[in-house]
């Protein structure tokens, strides 16, 4: 693809959680991003996505669609697929690379290290709409990142900011234990995505290995309470993240930095 002069990424729903958590974190000697919000607060860029055209950009190096639904009815899930073929889009007419957020939840409760090429079975409505969102929204251009938790955004930041937290304990005596990344661990994956001469239609993102949470609780000083887990309740879920390292070389897992990214 021939690309204009390279700026930073346009991030399309820059407003929500895990948007406002990657500007904090971007790196100072990276070019800034392009930020998109629906209405345009703060310092974003003005686009209702799914019912207007994108306004004139500068020169952009990348499009992440951030931008999803992910909570609500069927109906309103399945709006995922519409603002994620936007973004790509967007991204053929310009000539740049398109990054688009899916989730660890496609590939439902499957034991062991998840790959990006074993069959996807999804059991939620969240998980079969992101699963639904890959397999409509694809070309040479487009990127799937199957993002693990990430740090401050998931549920037990959720928890954390409610002021109680409580943990599932499984027979093990153990907690759930996640794949994660940090916010930092995220910018950093997009902007070694957007400089590769060759990218793969999904990826697995998170750092290698399982944090517990219990452990992340314990980093960061929150105190918490254990109930038995229910018999649906998943013990781990574990990212096979051998070909993002391929990509972009991410540290172990660490409580200790997710804890860091609590605050």
């Amino acid at each position: 693809m021939t690309k204009s002069t390279q700026t930073g990424p346009l991030i399309l729903g820059a407003s929500g959680r895990v948007g406002r958590a990657l500007a904090r974190a971007w790196p100072a000697d990276s070019p800034a991003p392009l930020r998109q919000s629906r209405d345009g607060a703060g310092d974003t860029l003005a686009w209702d996505i799914l019912n207007a055209s994108a306004p004139d950009l500068p020169p952009i190096d990348s499009v992440v669609v951030l931008a999803g639904i992910t909570h609500g009815t069927v109906e309103a899930l399945a709006l995922n697929t519409p603002l994620a073929q936007a973004g790509a889009d967007l991204g053929a007419r310009l000539g740049v690379p398109v990054f688009v957020a899916s989730s660890q939840a496609v590939y439902g409760p499957q034991p062991g290290l998840l790959r990006e090429d074993q069959t996807l079975k999804p059991t939620g409505d969240y998980g079969r709409a992101k699963a639904a969102m890959e397999a409509a929204v694809a070309g040479p251009h487009v990127t799937h990142l199957r993002i693990g938790n990430v740090a401050g955004c998931d549920a037990l930041a959720a928890g954390i900011a409610q002021g109680g937290v409580v943990l599932h304990r499984f027979a093990d005596g153990q907690g759930p234990r996640r794949a994660y990344c940090t916010p930092g661990d995220l910018a950093r994956v997009l902007i070694a995505l957007a400089a590769a001469p060759a990218r793969p239609p999904v990826v697995n993102v998170a750092r290698p290995g399982l944090v517990a949470m219990a452990d992340v609780l314990d980093a960061a000083g929150v105190a918490f309470d254990w109930t038995p887990a229910p018999a649906e309740a998943l013990p781990e879920m574990a990212l096979d993240v051998t070909l993002l390292q391929g990509i972009c070389p991410m540290p172990p897992a660490d409580a200790a930095a997710v804890a860091g990214a609590l605050t």
